[in-house]
């Protein structure tokens, strides 16, 4: 906990919270760093006891459980707590400061959040992605805010003479009750800053039931204004004195590169300034940029009709032949023939042999774009051996670590600052755009901002993976399903760090491949081989998307099969109520968490079934052409279900006039930030069930923006979203919100589909196949 001696620093926040982005110079400045006072106690740069309960402290560079790093208070009391995650609209960058507060017993409406700078090594691991922000640092968070209340309390104590046990912060007051004495925290704020930080094993955690904040719902987001009023600073907004701009011409193909260009048309352009070409790593290189052409201007509308005007021959290099349609038969006819087995219970091959009858589904997702609404866009200020950027990225400490790496600059000389992301789903835990950024800005000496246009977002980008999901389900005479084989074939993301990879990593396998819950005595899981032939990336629940399509869609089918009510199909399935034990599967991925904290334990994901049957009136009666569909899924170490309603009409038009989700993500912190992010899904998953299609022709993508890879409008989307969380006892620890409503969207919609016309869906997007 630091001491702010000149509060009007941290000013401008008006009547209300609000965020200020600023630099790490000014942070520090702003926790009175400079010419303040700072605790004098080691630095606790190490992970909480109960933090690596939840795997946190396995993350790169771990947690920080430090107040002196988040919390400062001026001496009129303002509160300021950093945070160290980015915001893109879940809510993270209210939640995680939310936390400390109602530890540290401070009244919200005067606390102020400043958004943390790229540094690993003071925060800890930054990296908001993987939907663990709150499950990582939900307890982190807590033993900062106590730490820091019971360094006021020790300081208010002291001050009057009595033990510490006598006082207790309430409201941002230490009061002592025997004698009615009250201290404000701005009064005790240089007093605590002497106090040492005390033990994390010897914190007292305010119990679950006094909570005043948590779990509430009652406070909005600290953006909310911001945004609603266009003051929200993105990385678009950022200007820098004498700031360049530049559009790049990037490689239509993978692994392509320039052989030549002709850039004599382009500096005829008014306010073009210069034309140079981009470095480019060979394929694959991680993160770093693809290389191209670069149009430098005085604007952003110059450079791109400077970029219009360029002249250049590609080399098309090894992906030049790549055809969507084509590789979909590929991967169906690996699909159909035997894989790298990565789970086996009992003898699969004899039980579908045996078994009555066998059902057999195919299902089919293309790649797909992330379409965030603010397309990639970074400004580097790159100065010898020193560089500073602005961008809307997701990990600020990656993005510092490869800026290093990439101007072979020292760590430390590298400034990372957060704006707010206009939507991320994966793609700006990719900092390619900052990248490229970087090296224009040391290349001409001035600051530069890199645009990406909707475009370059969708043929450049790192595209959620093509897969061909192919399931055999074996049932005996009783219609019960005693045999489960399912085929994965998909262009894994580990294709984007290593060339000639072709089988799925242990994480994408753990996706609803391998960690399947159903209670079926012979199980085989398969990972046939399949080369990836562009950039592949993480998209908002990754894999699941594809599994739980098929699987939940497979539930339907055999359902239908077998004459049976598909929520009844899908609870036998699942089965009793048990913990999953997997020992079959080598390497099982249970989202970076261990497995005796976080188990596959369907006696939860039961309970979403039920109750969302319940809430969403499964059973009920709807009019002609239109259909009930359910389905559940695990991921990121939550349960979920959903019911979709769809109405199809004599033309196949569809709409969804409801849709009726449960979520159990254990301990939660907002309640209001966990129904926006289910809504969000449901109109994400509708989204890319009717539309979604990334397509290839001889290497390039089709598609380029709204008008051929839409998304839905406001009318198309959900009437009404109903959103149930399961509650949770208080040692039930929190998992992930932000992802898990998109995968079980898609099935129940296609099951919808079903019921309400008859027609099986195996393949996204539905498009036409509606259409009479």
């Amino acid at each position: 906990m630091n001491i702010i001696t000149n509060p009007k620093k941290l000013r401008g926040f008006e009547r209300y919270v609000k965020v200020d982005n600023v630099s790490r110079r000014s942070i520090l400045k702003g926790l009175g760093l400079a010419g303040g006072f700072a605790l004098a106690a080691p630095v606790m740069s190490r992970p909480g006891f109960a933090a690596s309960q939840t795997g946190a402290d396995k993350m790169p560079h771990g947690t920080v459980v430090d107040p002196r790093v988040f919390v400062a208070i001026a001496p009129d009391g303002i509160v300021t707590i950093v945070a160290h995650r980015a915001e893109m609209g879940t809510g993270v960058r209210t939640s995680l400061p939310l936390i400390v507060a109602e530890e540290l017993e401070a009244d919200w409406k005067r606390v102020r959040v400043q958004q943390a700078h790229g540094d690993e090594v003071k925060f800890g691991n930054q990296d908001t992605d993987g939907s663990r922000s709150t499950r990582h640092y939900l307890m982190p968070m807590r033993q900062i805010g106590a730490s820091a209340r019971t360094m006021l309390e020790q300081a208010a104590a002291k001050r009057w003479g009595v033990p510490a046990s006598e006082v207790k912060a309430a409201n941002h007051e230490v009061v002592h009750s025997a004698s009615g004495r009250k201290l404000g925290f701005g009064e005790l704020a240089a007093d605590a800053a002497k106090q040492s930080v005390p033990s994390v094993e010897g914190l007292k955690l305010k119990d679950p039931k006094d909570f005043r904040y948590l779990g509430k719902g009652e406070i909005s987001m600290v953006d909310l204004r911001d945004i609603t009023t266009g003051a929200a600073r993105y990385g678009a907004d950022v200007r820098l004195p004498g700031m360049k701009y530049a559009i790049i011409a990037r490689p239509p193909v993978t692994g392509g590169k320039v052989v030549s260009f002709d850039g004599s048309e382009a500096m005829k352009v008014s306010g073009v300034e210069k034309v140079l070409e981009v470095k480019g790593w060979p394929w694959p290189s991680k993160f770093q940029p693809l290389g191209g052409v670069a149009v430098i201007a005085r604007n952003t509308g110059a450079a791109i009709k400077g970029r219009d005007a360029l002249k250049i021959t590609w080399d098309d290099g090894p992906n030049a032949k790549y055809d969507s349609i084509a590789y979909r038969g590929q991967l169906e006819e690996a699909a159909r023939k035997p894989g790298l087995v990565v789970r086996k219970e009992g003898d699969v091959e004899a039980a579908l042999k045996g078994a009555d009858k066998v059902i057999v589904g195919e299902y089919y997702l293309p790649h797909l774009a992330h379409v965030a609404m603010e397309p990639p866009v970074a400004v580097a200020d790159v100065k010898g051996d020193k560089a500073e950027i602005w961008a809307p990225v997701q990990s600020a400490g990656g993005t510092r670590e490869d800026v290093a790496k990439t101007l072979d600059i020292p760590q430390e000389n590298v400034t990372v600052n957060v704006t707010l992301l206009g939507g991320g789903f994966g793609r700006k835990s990719k900092c390619d755009f900052a990248l490229e950024a970087a090296l224009l800005s040391k290349e001409l000496g001035a600051p530069v901002k890199v645009q990406w246009t909707r475009e370059d977002d969708i043929r450049n980008g790192f595209l959620h993976t093509v897969s061909v999901e192919r399931i055999e389900a074996g049932l005996d005479k009783s219609g019960k399903v005693i045999a489960w084989q399912h085929r994965s074939v998909a262009p894994s993301i580990a294709s984007t760090f290593a060339a000639g990879t072709v089988h799925q990593a242990p994480f994408e396998l753990g996706m609803g491949l391998v960690d399947m819950p159903f209670e079926i005595a012979n199980v085989q899981c398969e990972n046939p081989e399949a080369a990836a032939h562009t950039r592949v990336g993480w998209f908002r629940s990754v894999s699941n998307i594809p599994r739980a399509f098929a699987v939940q869609s497979m539930v339907a089918e055999i359902a239908h099969a077998t004459n049976r009510d598909p929520k009844d199909m899908l609870l036998e399935l699942i089965g009793a109520p048990r913990i999953l034990n997997l020992t079959s599967v080598k390497d099982l991925w249970n989202y970076g968490e261990p497995y005796d904290s976080y188990p596959i334990d369907t006696g939860r994901l039961r309970k979403v079934v039920e109750l969302v049957a319940d809430k969403g009136g499964w059973g009920r009666a709807v009019p002609k052409g239109h259909g009930l569909g359910i389905a559940a899924h695990r991921s990121f170490v939550s349960y979920i279900a959903t019911i979709v309603e769809v109405a199809v009409d004599e033309k196949g038009k569809l709409t969804v006039p409801r849709v009726d989700t449960v979520i159990d993500c254990g301990t939660y912190v907002n309640p209001e930030r966990i129904q926006s992010q289910i809504e969000g899904t449901a109109i994400m998953g509708l989204s890319l069930a009717k539309h979604g299609a990334i397509t290839f022709k001889d290497g390039k993508v089709q598609q380029s923006n709204f008008d051929d890879f839409p998304v839905i409008r406001i009318d198309e989307s959900p009437g009404v979203t109903n959103v149930y969380i399961v509650p949770s006892g208080p040692d039930t620890p929190p998992s992930g919100v932000g992802e898990p409503g998109v995968p079980p969207f898609a099935p129940a919609l296609i099951n919808a589909i079903f019921a309400a016309t008859g027609k099986r869906i195996r393949a996204l997007p539905i498009g036409k196949q509606l259409e009479t």
